[in-house]
């Protein structure tokens, strides 16, 4: 809640405290999603090695420490560093809290309502960021958005120590180095390639073989998971295609949705002249929505429907949404443009997440749970780094053809429209690679397949 959406709007604070340049800013503003999403698969390994709830723990540790580093920041190499350590013990927290999940819940019903709420804060995080840290920007300076992370995590904590089950960790298999490097490397190779080609242009040298190393070393990742006798991930992992499809599924609509927050992000604060505060509690119909559909219909359909169904309509939903969106003009309002779109966009992801992260981690060995979740939260964080990058390139080209200065409001909002175009697009064709691949007729109860 307070590690992604939040330093983004305290970026114009804390360039005018530390009197940084622009250049300086993106070292801080790229460290945490590469550490983030770099550390997904690890953070899954080390569940399954040491424990859920050991790993939960010194991921709250880690953040609640990072942010307090971060706000205690006298000079930008500091605040670097405190981003990527809050990407690390974040990816963490994640992975090891929807292994706690799929782990903890094998029953139809509670297993459905269990990702039905983990699906609403994973949607609706970033959203209740937004509004949280709009207060907090309002009320206290960057310095103390950074610190408000610490008691956040002290409470997390105290509820992972006192209601979290104690089970000891559900394998005795080793650390797998190589893999850990190969698959790390490879996701940050490729975010950073892609954040580099945003800003470099896609044809630097450097950008593409950074952008060829991560695919080769993700190659290799592959290779080296059938090759060893105790890998990060276990061959029966790829071979399954309902996981495959989930993956890819992920994977497109992450780079779809990406776009929706900085198009109505711009909308409300430029347009409609709301302030950060304002602008994030305008995010909250939506989540209600993401939450409503989530925990009351998909989770209650997801023992009864095939997922592919559910994942196809909220794809759908999502995509009808989106496109809704791209009608937004210089002269309409948050009710008429902006709430029908968000409503359905909203209804729409937490329709289409609960199947989704229910057959990426179903059907996986105990012991594998956490390789099987950091699989999928990576092919989240990898999703959105594609859809940021095809986004930009679509917002540059759109502003480049723009006619004159006279017209700057109109034009930016035209690029964040046309992204929106694409975002829809993406989405939908996350819809039907789910339709055509996740053939289960309902989610697994975490039994494990046979090798």
């Amino acid at each position: 809640l307070f590690q992604g959406a939040n330093f983004n709007m305290a970026i114009p604070a804390i360039q005018a405290d530390l009197g940084l340049s622009a250049d300086a800013l993106e070292p801080m503003t790229n460290a945490y999603f590469i550490a983030f999403a770099a550390a997904l698969l690890i953070g899954g390994h080390i569940a399954d090695l040491v424990g859920r709830k050991q790993t939960v723990i010194v991921g709250l540790l880690g953040c609640a420490a990072a942010s307090a580093l971060g706000g205690s920041a006298g000079e930008p190499g500091t605040l670097v560093w405190a981003r990527a350590l809050q990407g690390v013990f974040g990816a963490l927290l994640t992975a090891a809290a929807l292994s706690l999940v799929a782990t903890g819940f094998t029953e139809p019903k509670e297993r459905g309502r269990a990702f039905g709420i983990y699906a609403a804060v994973t949607g609706g995080g970033w959203a209740l960021g937004l509004a949280a840290d709009g207060w907090l920007l309002e009320t206290m300076s960057w310095r103390g958005s950074l610190y408000a992370a610490v008691p956040v995590a002290v409470i997390a904590l105290i509820g992972a120590l006192t209601l979290l089950p104690d089970r000891a960790a559900g394998t005795s298999g080793h650390f797998d180095p190589l893999g850990a490097v190969l698959g790390a490397g490879g996701v940050a190779a490729l975010v950073y390639g892609l954040g580099g080609g945003q800003s470099s242009g896609w044809t630097t040298p450097l950008v593409l073989a950074v952008l060829a190393g991560g695919v080769l070393l993700l190659v290799a990742f592959v290779w080296w998971q059938t090759a060893t006798s105790g890998p990060l991930l276990p061959p029966y992992v790829f071979k399954d295609p309902n996981r495959a499809g989930s993956i890819l599924s992920m994977i497109l609509a992450g780079a779809g949705i990406f776009a929706l927050y900085p198009a109505v992000g711009y909308y409300l604060q430029s347009i409609c002249g709301y302030d950060p505060l304002m602008a994030g509690l305008a995010y909250l119909p939506m989540v209600a929505a993401l939450v409503i559909a989530s925990t009351q219909v998909s989770a209650r359909l997801l023992r009864r429907a095939a997922p592919r169904v559910l994942i196809l309509a909220g794809m759908v939903l999502t995509a009808v949404g989106l496109l809704l969106l791209t009608g937004l003009s210089v002269d309409g309002s948050y009710t008429t443009e902006v709430l029908p779109g968000t409503l359905l966009a909203g209804f729409g992801i937490g329709l289409a997440f609960v199947p989704v992260f229910a057959i990426a981690t179903g059907g996986v060995a105990a012991e594998h749970s956490g390789g099987a979740s950091g699989a999928i939260t990576t092919a989240q964080e990898v999703g959105a780094a594609i859809g940021g990058a095809v986004l930009s390139s679509v917002f540059s080209s759109r502003l480049s053809d723009a006619a004159s200065s006279d017209t700057a409001g109109a034009d930016v909002l035209g690029g964040y429209t046309a992204t929106l175009w694409w975002a829809a697009g993406s989405v939908l064709l996350a819809g039907l690679v789910a339709a055509l691949m996740v053939r289960d007729r309902a989610p697994r109860n975490g039994a494990r397949l046979p090798l």
